[in-house]
């Protein structure tokens, strides 16, 4: 039995402790924030002990692995002193939102690389791991396209995004993952996009964009992405290659749709946000990497797949601002 400890009690730390928790071989033993209160309630949830001090996590010679769920700000620290200690990592994306930092990171961690995965969760979905193993079957012959579109149900608060690194670091890096993950290395991104939210544009951001990836065999991805989708959390990948077309589609509350005289193909909505859709691949990501700590072997996304996914986000804002093709070769 793998035992856990749980940095950041929020939002993505609840998702994590409750994954944990949920997983035959693993269990939450501790679970570490500095806030007052928040990781005694957390803790109380999921059977641990709590701490206000992220240094006991370290110090605590009955932890295995460690889940980082804090702030961005914090990810490369608290990695490092994981590894220092002889746990494995289980790290939120972004490892952070400079890239010098990530190349720290590296260095620090050089040798020991294999006990560390980014959260790159949507690898892990069912229907992109189907998708995933039909496209490398063969099933659409040569990879031409790929369409992403990613759209949040609404924006979060401006408070929350001035300090997320932008739309490209904190949402698009999800789908720039996935775009590597379906095409390989990307040799060049062209971006548009604009700010029609009064208070994103008031933070120097945008909230809706269009991406083209361009793949060293001429096989594009294109990603769309919005803050705001009146339909709900809207979640789709399309494969394009001579043979067919392979895609995912939204999951809803209920498979079953009306047809009547008020309407037709009227269906359920679209599952609430990403805890709900993507709370299959949260349980696949762990076991594997759970699988992987008690095998030992290096789980996938790594550090690196991190880093190029901020390289990536990176070359989208410089595209952005300066109206160009970016290469990145």
């Amino acid at each position: 039995m793998l035992r856990f400890a749980i940095i950041g009690a929020g939002r993505i730390g609840q998702v994590h402790a409750r994954t944990v928790l949920a997983h035959p071989r693993a269990e939450v033993a501790l679970v570490a924030d500095p806030v007052p209160g928040a990781a005694a309630a957390l803790a109380a949830c999921v059977g641990a002990q709590a701490t206000e001090s992220v240094q006991d996590v370290f110090a605590d010679p009955t932890v295995d692995a460690v889940v980082v769920g804090s702030p961005t700000a914090y990810h490369v620290d608290q990695i490092i002193a994981a590894v220092a200690a002889g746990k494995a990592v289980l790290t939120e994306k972004p490892v952070d939102l400079s890239v010098a930092r990530v190349d720290e990171c590296l260095e620090a961690i050089r040798g020991s690389e294999h006990r560390v995965m980014v959260g790159f969760n949507r690898r892990f979905d069912p229907g992109v791991l189907e998708l995933k193993a039909r496209l490398d079957a063969g099933e659409v012959g040569e990879l031409r396209q790929v369409t992403i579109i990613s759209r949040d149900p609404a924006a979060a608060p401006a408070q929350y995004m001035v300090g997320s690194g932008g739309i490209f670091k904190d949402m698009t890096i999800h789908d720039l993952d996935m775009a590597r993950f379906l095409l390989g290395e990307i040799a060049e991104i062209s971006v548009s996009g604009h700010a029609f939210i009064d208070d994103i544009r008031g933070i120097g951001d945008i909230d809706t964009c269009a991406l083209t990836l361009t793949s060293a065999t001429g096989a594009t991805a294109t990603i769309l992405n919005s803050r705001v989708c009146a339909a709900g959390y809207d979640q789709r990948i399309e494969v394009f290659g001579p043979l067919g077309t392979l895609e995912t589609t939204n999951l809803r509350s209920t498979g079953v749709q009306f047809h009547g005289a008020s309407g037709t193909s009227v269906a359920g909505p679209y599952l609430p946000f990403f805890l709900e859709r993507y709370a299959a691949a949260y349980a696949a990501e762990l076991d594997h990497f759970v699988t992987a700590i008690e095998a030992g072997t290096a789980p996938s996304p790594s550090v690196a797949d991190g880093r190029a996914a901020l390289l990536l986000a990176e070359a989208a804002g410089r595209s952005l601002a300066e109206r160009s093709m970016v290469s990145l070769v």
